[in-house]
C-alpha cells in the first residue's frame, strides 16, 4: 500500500473536523478558472484556423497555376491549355483534383448602387461542394451546358448592399485600356454566404465562357488552374515540387507558369492566424502561474495546519521525502477537483457556442461571422495532463518546508 496516497486521501476526505478551508477553496476555483479559459483560448484559436483554412480551401483552393507575367492580377496573360501541364499537375505527388478558371475584373450596376466584383467563371468539373453547403437563396449557376448561360452566382453582402435577390438581373460594366468599356446582362441564380466579407464582398461566379467571351480569349485559354491536394498542410510542398517541375520541363507551355499555394497568395491571413498562436500561449502561461501562486499558498496553509501530524509522523520514522509526497497528493486531489469544474464550464461554454453561435463578431476585422470553437480530444487530454504534471512539478518547491518541521517542537504540548 502506498502510505502517502493513504494519507492525504484521508486528509481529503470531508468530515465535520475536516472541511475545506477558504484558501483549499481558492486554489480550487483558481485552477478551474485557469483550466475553463485554457480550454476556451485553445478551442478558440484552433476552431479560428481550422474554419478561415475550410474557407479559403473553397473560395481560392489549395494551389493556383497561373501565367508568371499575370500573379495578382484581375486582367492577366492567359494560359493555354494543354495535355502537358495537366499531365505534370496530375502526376505531383498529394494531387487530389483540378479546375480550370477564369477571372475579370468588372463593375456591378443597379440603379441604386455600383460595386467593383471580379467576375471568376468556372467550368463543369468545378468542385461546388463548399458553395452547396454556403448556399442561402436560389440555385448554384448552370455551366458547362451545350449552351452558355448568363447565371450567376453572388454573395448575400453584394446582395444586400446592391439590393439583389434571385432571379433579378443586373448589368456589369468591363473597363479596357484604351477601349469602350463593354457590358453585359446576368441573371443573379443563387446567394451565398461563406462568412469570409473580405473575399464575399466581390467574389461572383459563373460560367466560364462568359469570361473568355469578354476578355477575347480562345476555348483553350484560361486564367490558370485551381488545384486541391490532400490537405492545407500539403499545399506548400505540392506548389514547389509542381514549380520545380515545370522549371525544368523542356515541353511547350510551362515556362512561364507560376505555382502558388494559398498560404502565398493570401499571406496577411495565413499570418495574421498565427499570430493567435501567440496569444494562446500567453494566455496559458498566464493562467499557469496565477494558478501556481494561488495553489502554493493553498500548499502551504495545508502544510502549516498540519505541522504536529508532521512531527509526529517524524517521530515514528517518516522521511523528508515521503511526507513530501503526503502533501503532493493532496495538492494533486485539490488540482484534480479544479480540473473537473474547469472542465465542465470550459467545454459547456464551447458546446453552447457551437450549438448557439451566440457569440458574434464583426466579420470585417475577423474575417468570420461568429466565434469558430473546435474541440479535440487530443489537446484535450494533452492540456489536463500537461496542467497536472506542471503544477504538481511545480509543487515540489514549496514543500521543502517540511524538512524544517522539528518533531521536539511540534508534539511537545497538545
Amino acid at each position: 500500500m502506498n502510505l502517502a496516497f493513504f494519507i492525504a486521501r484521508r486528509m481529503a476526505r470531508p468530515t465535520p473536523e475536516n472541511r475545506p478551508g477558504v484558501m483549499e477553496r481558492i486554489a480550487v476555483g483558481s485552477v478551474a478558472l485557469g483550466i475553463a479559459v485554457m480550454i476556451l483560448a485553445i478551442a478558440v484559436v484552433i476552431g479560428f484556423k481550422r474554419e478561415v483554412a475550410r474557407k479559403m480551401e473553397g473560395l481560392a483552393a489549395h494551389v493556383a497555376v497561373t501565367d508568371i507575367r499575370g500573379v495578382e492580377a484581375l486582367d492577366a496573360q492567359p494560359v493555354v491549355r494543354n495535355a502537358r501541364i495537366e499531365e505534370l499537375i496530375r502526376t505531383t505527388d498529394g494531387f487530389v483534383d483540378m479546375a480550370p478558371y477564369a477571372v475579370k475584373g468588372g463593375i456591378l450596376r443597379t440603379d441604386d448602387a455600383v460595386g467593383e466584383v471580379v467576375l471568376k467563371g468556372v467550368g463543369s468539373d468545378y468542385d461546388w461542394s463548399r458553395f452547396r453547403e454556403w448556399l442561402v437563396d436560389g440555385d448554384l449557376p448552370r455551366v458547362g451546358d451545350s449552351i452558355r448561360t448568363k447565371d450567376i452566382l453572388l454573395s448575400r453582402v453584394l446582395a444586400d448592399r446592391l439590393q439583389l435577390g434571385v432571379g433579378d438581373k443586373v448589368e456589369m460594366l468591363f473597363v479596357e485600356a484604351a477601349e469602350r468599356p463593354r457590358r453585359d446582362r446576368f441573371k443573379v441564380t443563387g446567394i451565398f454566404d461563406s462568412g469570409m466579407e473580405e473575399m464575399d464582398r466581390t467574389m461572383l461566379l459563373t460560367d466560364i465562357r462568359n469570361v473568355q467571351r469578354l476578355a477575347d480569349w480562345g476555348p483553350d485559354e484560361i486564367s490558370g488552374y485551381e488545384i486541391r491536394t490532400r490537405s492545407l498542410d500539403e499545399a506548400e510542398a505540392f506548389a514547389r515540387t509542381l514549380g520545380r517541375r515545370f522549371l525544368y520541363d523542356e515541353g511547350d507551355g510551362t515556362e512561364n507558369l507560376a505555382v502558388e499555394s494559398v498560404t502565398e497568395r493570401y499571406a496577411n491571413i495565413f499570418d495574421w492566424l498565427k499570430a493567435h498562436d501567440v496569444n494562446a500561449a500567453v494566455i496559458i502561461v498566464i493562467m499557469l502561474v496565477v494558478a501556481f501562486f494561488n495553489m502554493t499558498s493553498a500548499l502551504l496553509i495545508l502544510v502549516l495546519e498540519r505541522t504536529r501530524m508532521i512531527g509526529l509522523l517524524k517521530a515514528l520514522g517518516m522521511r523528508n521525502g515521503q511526507i513530501r509526497r503526503i502533501f503532493l497528493w493532496r495538492a494533486a486531489f485539490v488540482t484534480l477537483r479544479g480540473l473537473c469544474w474547469g472542465n465542465l464550464v470550459g467545454i459547456g461554454i464551447c458546446l453552447l457556442q457551437q450549438w448557439t453561435h451566440l457569440v458574434k463578431l464583426d466579420s470585417e476585422g475577423y474575417l468570420l461571422s461568429e466565434v469558430p470553437v473546435s474541440l479535440g480530444w487530443g489537446w484535450w487530454l494533452a492540456l489536463n495532463a500537461g496542467f497536472i504534471a506542471a503544477i504538481v512539478a511545480l509543487l515540489v518547491i514549496p514543500t521543502a518546508v517540511v524538512a524544517r518541521v522539528k518533531p521536539e517542537e511540534t508534539i511537545r504540548y497538545e
